[in-house]
C-alpha cells in the first residue's frame, strides 16, 4: 500500500538538537554494551557473502526450493543463508531508491548505521560521501575497516557517536536516514538531529517496525520484541507527529509488512540462525498489531 503526499502542518524545528537526560544516558549505555558484545550468526553469518553486514530484516518473496536439497544439510544451510542475505539486500537497497536522487558531491548520514552495510549500499549506488553513527565502538571500528578494505574509506565514514548529539555539521546533508534504529531513542530528539542536520530540501528516510496504535497500546508480541532487543518500539502516529514537529513532512509512506513475512517465515526454518524471536514476528505480522513501514520524509 502506498500513500503520497500526505500532509501536515510542520513546526519550526529547535535551535539545536536537546541533549539526551541522564535516564536516557544510562537506557543508551545499556544499549551499547549490548551492540558490544553481540555476535549474532543471523548478522555476521550473512554478511560474510559479500562483506555487507546489515543489522536489519528482508523484503520480498521467498525462493522456497533452498529448503529443498535433500540430505545435504551444509548445502541447504548455506542457501538459505543466501537467500535471507538476498531479501535483506533487497530492503537496503529499496530505502537507498528513496535517497535520491544524489550526486557525488553530496553528503548523506546513516543513523545507527551498525555494522556499515547501508551505508556501503548508498555509497556504490550514488558515489555520495556517508557519515555513519553508531553508540557501539565495536560497531564503528568494524565498520570503518570494512570501508578500508574496499578502498572507499576516505568517503565511507563510521564515527561511535550518539544519533541524538552528533556533532556533524548543521544544514550540510542530503539526505539522512535510520534503517530500524528508531526504537532506540526518543523520535523527538531523533528528528531534531536530523532536521538539524539536512538542508533545506533534504530527504530523510526511515524504514522502522511501529506498533498499530488504531488497536490500542502496544500488543504482547510487541513487548516480546522490546525485551529480545532491548528497544522500546514507537505507536505508528507517534512517527508522524514527531515528524512534522521537526519540519520533515511525509511525501510517500509504504506499508511493507506483507513484503516483511516471507523473510521470517524462511528464516524460522533456519536452524543455524534462529533467535527464538522468529514466531513472535509472525504472529505481530498476521494479527495486525505490528507494522512495518517505509517513510519519506522532506525537511521544509
Amino acid at each position: 500500500m502506498t500513500i503520497d503526499a500526505v500532509t501536515t502542518t510542520a513546526a519550526p524545528p529547535p535551535a539545536q538538537s536537546p541533549a539526551p537526560s541522564p535516564a536516557q544516558s544510562v537506557y543508551q549505555n545499556r544499549v551499547a554494551d549490548y551492540w558490544n558484545a553481540e555476535e549474532n550468526p543471523v548478522n555476521l553469518e550473512l554478511g560474510k557473502i559479500d562483506d555487507l553486514y546489515h543489522h536489519h530484516y528482508g523484503i520480498g518473496d521467498a525462493d522456497w526450493s533452498v529448503l529443498d536439497d535433500g540430505p545435504d544439510p551444509a548445502r541447504r544451510r548455506a542457501r538459505i543463508t543466501a537467500e535471507l542475505h538476498r531479501l535483506e539486500q533487497a530492503q537496503a537497497e529499496l530505502l537507498a531508491r528513496h535517497l535520491g536522487p544524489l550526486s557525488p558531491a553530496d553528503r548523506v548520514f546513516d543513523a545507527g548505521c551498525g555494522r556499515g552495510g547501508g551505508s556501503v549500499v548508498a555509497h556504490l549506488r550514488y558515489g555520495c560521501q556517508v557519515d555513519g553513527v553508531t553508540i557501539s565502538r565495536k560497531q564503528a571500528e568494524f565498520a570503518n575497516e570494512q570501508a578500508r578494505k574496499r578502498e572507499i574509506a576516505d568517503r565511507v565514514r563510521h564515527h561511535h557517536r550518539n544519533m541524538l548529539d552528533t556533532g556533524l555539521p548543521s544544514g550540510e546533508f542530503a539526505a539522512s536516514w535510520n534503517n530500524e534504529s528508531t526504537m532506540y531513542v526518543e523520535l523527538d530528539l531523533l528528528f531534531a538531529e536530523h532536521a538539524r542536520l539536512l538542508r533545506r530540501g533534504g530527504r530523510y528516510v526511515t524504514v522502522t517496525g511501529c506498533y498499530n496504535d488504531t488497536y490500542g497500546r502496544a500488543s504482547r508480541e510487541v513487548s516480546l520484541i522490546n525485551a529480545h532487543y532491548i528497544c522500546d518500539i514507537h505507536p505508528r502516529s507517534e512517527y508522524f507527529r514527531a515528524l512534522a514537529h521537526n519540519r520533515l513532512v511525509p511525501v510517500h509512506v509504504m506499508d511493507l509488512t506483507a513484503a516483511a513475512l516471507p523473510y521470517w517465515e524462511l528464516r524460522k526454518q533456519a536452524d543455524h540462525l534462529v533467535t527464538g524471536i522468529e514466531d513472535t514476528f509472525i504472529t505481530a505480522y498476521e494479527n495486525g498489531s505490528f507494522q512495518y513501514l517505509l517513510i519519506v520524509a522532506d525537511r521544509v
